[in-house]
C-alpha cells in the first residue's frame, strides 16, 4: 500500500504534545474521531496544532477520581493516543469542526506548563512503534465478536448497518466498534492499552459478553 507523503511516521513524532482530556472518548490508531471544538482554550489548541507540520493532538481520558473542583485540570490516565487533524472547518458561530485520525499511542512522561489555557505533555512513544505496523495480519474471532455484538446492540437500543459491519476488514471493525460502543471510561482505557489489535478484539468481546450477562441478571465472569 502506498503511503501518503503527509502521513505521520514514527520518526516524525514530536517531543511535546497538546492534550485534550475528554472522559469516555476513545481514539485508537487508524480510528477517525469527529470533534466539535468550542472552548476558548481548545480553539487556541486547534489553531496551534494546525500551525505545526504534523497537526497532532493527544486524546486522553481523565481518571475516574476526578472531582468537581478539578474539572479544569483533572488528573489523567498515563496512556493516550495522538491523532492528526485530517479535516477542518469553521462554523458560523466560531466552532471548529475537526476530525482526528489516530496515529500512535503515547505515555505521559511529564506535564508542561499551560499554553493559552490548554494542557501539554512530554509524550513517550517508545513501546508503541507497533501502532505503525500493518494491522491486517491480526487474528480476530469475528463469529464470536459479531454474535455477541448483535445481542449487545439490541440490548442497548443501538441500530447498525449490519451489511457494512460484516464486510468491514478486521482492523477497521475492531477499531470502530471499540470507539463507538458505550463502554465505561475505565473499559475504554483498557481497550486503548491492549497490546495489539488481537488483544483489543478479545477484550472487547469479553466486555460485550459480560455486559450481556449483567443485562440478563447474571453475575459477570471474573477474569
Amino acid at each position: 500500500m502506498t503511503r501518503s507523503p503527509l502521513e505521520t511516521t514514527y520518526d516524525d513524532l514530536p517531543s511535546e504534545l497538546p492534550i485534550f482530556p475528554l472522559a469516555g472518548v476513545l481514539l485508537l490508531p487508524r480510528g477517525r474521531l469527529p470533534l466539535q471544538i468550542f472552548e476558548k482554550r481548545y480553539l487556541a489548541m486547534t489553531q496551534d496544532a494546525l500551525g505545526t507540520s504534523q497537526r497532532l493532538i493527544g486524546m486522553i481520558q481523565p481518571t475516574e477520581k476526578e472531582t468537581t473542583q478539578q474539572t479544569n485540570h483533572p488528573p489523567i490516565y498515563k496512556i493516550g493516543c495522538a491523532g492528526r487533524i485530517t479535516s477542518f472547518s469553521e462554523a458560523d458561530d466560531g466552532r471548529f469542526l475537526i476530525t482526528l485520525t489516530g496515529v500512535c499511542r503515547f505515555a505521559v512522561d511529564a506535564e508542561l506548563p499551560l499554553a493559552k489555557g490548554y494542557r501539554r505533555v512530554v509524550p513517550r512513544w517508545d513501546g508503541f512503534a507497533g501502532d505503525f505496523d500493518d494491522p491486517t495480519a491480526a487474528e480476530v474471532d469475528r463469529t464470536r465478536l459479531l454474535g455477541g455484538l448483535k445481542e449487545y446492540f439490541r440490548a442497548n437500543g443501538i441500530s447498525a448497518n449490519w451489511e457494512a459491519i460484516e464486510q468491514a476488514p478486521d482492523d477497521r471493525l475492531v477499531t470502530s466498534l471499540a470507539m463507538i460502543c458505550p463502554f465505561e471510561p475505565s473499559e475504554k482505557q483498557a481497550l486503548l492499552e491492549a497490546a495489539d489489535l488481537k488483544a483489543c478484539a478479545h477484550m472487547m468481546t469479553t466486555l460485550i459478553e459480560m455486559a450481556l450477562l449483567a443485562h440478563k441478571g447474571g453475575e459477570p465472569a471474573r477474569h
